[in-house]
This record gives C-alpha cells, structure tokens and sequence, in this order.
C-alpha cells in the first residue's frame, strides 16, 4: 500500500505516519527529513538546500520529484510506505510515476499549526523561525488546492479533522484504508 500525507507543518503527519508505519509495517519516509539532512552536508547544494528550507521557500520542483522518486527505488519501499511533504505542487503530482493508493489531508488551521509547532518538544529547528514558518503556510496554502483537487479527482484523497485528538485522527484513517 501506498500512502501519502499532506497538511500544513504542523498538522501531524509525522506523528500519524509514524503511527501508521507501526501499524501497517510500512517504511515511512519524510521528505522534510531528506532535505534536513542534506541540508547539513558541507557542499554546495546542501548550503543551497539550507538557505531554501531555512527561507520557508521550496526546493525546485524537479529536484524535488527525482530526489523523492530515487529514494523511493530503495527495496525497503517495494512493499509500499507512508510519504510525507511530497507532492507540494501540482507538477509534482502529475510528474510522480508511482501509482497512489490512499492520499490523506490533515486539515488544521493556520493559528492551531502555529501552536502546535511553537510548543513542541520546547525546540525550534533552525529552519523553524516564526517568519520561515508563515512563509510555508502561505505556500502550503498556494500549492496545495490544485494537489487536492489533482487527487479528489482521482477518487484518492480523503480530508481528516486535524485538530481531533491523536487517537481519533489516526482511527479516522483507518476507517478510510479498510
């Protein structure tokens, strides 16, 4: 099974993804992690990197779907997984070759995401200051539309209440995978 989850930072993707793969023995696979992680290396694309994710900008599209897509060719997700922050654009959704199974939107709103990121684990990440997060939101919110409607036409994508508590949310998506 192939799982996607999408919502704004904040919305409990990580928290459900991980929960999911516990469930499902499934590899979930962040690309926000990706990205971190090459943001840290001492080259010139991860600087790049750094300075885009740190902007609250995104990286370019094509990057975006080749880097997503090679990672996605390891064996670990032959089976399937549980990928999160990808696609954020329209052109990545159409360009993405893997066939979808379930597409999940965790919908919470722009001030409970800013709570919810602003009181977790009482640490920010680097590329988690106040303006980088807003600037994210509005792209979220920019890009995002044309990817629902992109997969509601595609009779995958299913809208949760984010804001529910981490139990009913996940309980809901299960509902919505039988």
């Amino acid at each position: 099974m192939k799982i996607i989850l999408m919502g704004i930072q904040g919305s409990g993707k990580s928290t459900q993804g991980n929960l999911l793969s516990e469930t499902l023995k499934l590899p979930y696979l962040s690309t926000g992690h990706i990205f971190r992680g090459m943001a840290k290396e001492k080259t010139k694309w991860g600087r790049y990197v750094k300075e885009t994710i740190n902007a609250g900008i995104l990286i370019p599209d094509r990057k975006v779907v080749s880097i997503t897509e090679e990672y996605l060719s390891k064996t670990e997700y032959d089976k399937g997984y549980i990928l999160d922050g990808f696609p954020r654009t329209l052109y990545q959704a159409k360009k993405f070759s893997q066939k979808i199974d379930k597409v999940f939107y965790l919908k919470v709103s722009d001030k409970e995401a800013l709570w919810r990121l602003s009181y977790r684990n009482d640490v920010l990440r680097e590329d988690e200051t106040l303006k980088a997060l807003r600037k994210r939101i509005e792209l979220f919110h920019k890009f995002a539309e044309p990817v629902f409607t992109y997969y509601r036409r595609k009779r995958l994508l299913a809208e949760i209440d984010g804001e529910q508590s981490i139990k009913v949310v996940n309980k809901d998506i299960m509902e919505h995978l039988k």
